[in-house]
């Protein structure tokens, strides 16, 4: 398994212990050269998107995976966190809806869970 993948399952798996909501991975290498994986999730409120952050850097970090950088920290809106091969996307639910990366990123392949164990 190539390391943008199993980067991409171990930040699955961290939104989703700390119940990101609507996690959506879409694979963008065949589209892009900017990354392999986006990870586009939000959570509720400002401290679940903390939370949501914490546990994505916290689960990279124990497998060596440190991040290129972070942004939007200071608001908790829409924090971008760049792993070179994946960019994690974590939004308030507001933000989300508003931004819509889904839409522009249509053109990429939506990866199921599944998918990311295989």
């Amino acid at each position: 398994m190539d390391n943008s993948k199993v980067m991409a399952r171990l930040a699955y798996e961290a939104l989703d212990d700390k119940k990101g909501e609507d996690i959506q991975v879409i694979e963008i290498k065949d589209i892009s050269i900017i990354a392999d994986y986006f990870i586009i999730a939000n959570g509720t409120n400002s401290s679940q998107v903390d939370a949501l952050v914490n546990s994505v850097k916290d689960a990279l970090g124990r497998k060596g995976y440190e991040p290129k950088r972070i942004e939007g920290v200071r608001s908790a809106s829409w924090i971008l966190m760049d792993y070179g091969d994946l960019i994690v996307h974590v939004f308030s639910k507001e933000d989300r809806l508003f931004y819509n990366l889904e839409r522009i990123w249509r053109d990429g392949k939506t990866v199921s869970k599944d998918q990311l164990n295989d």
